[in-house]
């Protein structure tokens, strides 16, 4: 003699669950697919199927190379405008008989080592590393 199988209360929610997820992805293609076309027509002013719009050539010309021209132009004048209103050298100095410095601090003072603070005594910090643990 069989017994019938009965389902624990926690199998009927895991397969409510699934029951719901299953039900939840068919129905947004079924929603998608039951969904009408839009009918509208064309705004006024937009024209229509008889009036051709185009650019023509020197529209195209200052559209598709003008502005980018233009913001390439905008973007060298942010980088470069604050240094030239400073008063700095914008390129290098790569003559032939000149030695360029062994190393080059980025950042650091201008003038070189000589703005740093020396040591106040022996047992000072200043000045660089101390070589100890």
């Amino acid at each position: 003699m069989t017994t019938p199988v009965s389902l624990s209360d926690s199998s009927r929610r895991a397969h409510a669950r699934w029951a719901r997820r299953v039900a939840l992805l068919a129905s947004a293609p079924a929603l998608a697919l039951l969904a009408a076309p839009a009918r509208a027509d064309v705004p006024e002013g937009w024209g229509g199927e008889t009036e051709q719009a185009g650019l023509d050539f020197l529209h195209a010309l200052g559209l598709y190379l003008g502005a980018p021209l233009l913001l390439f132009v905008l973007i060298v004048l942010a980088v470069y405008l604050p240094a030239m209103v400073r008063g700095e050298k914008l390129l290098p100095d790569h003559t032939g008989h000149q030695q360029l410095p062994e190393g080059q601090w980025i950042g650091g003072p201008r003038q070189g080592v000589a703005e740093l603070p020396g040591p106040d005594g022996d047992d000072s910090r200043a000045g660089g590393a101390s070589a100890q643990w």
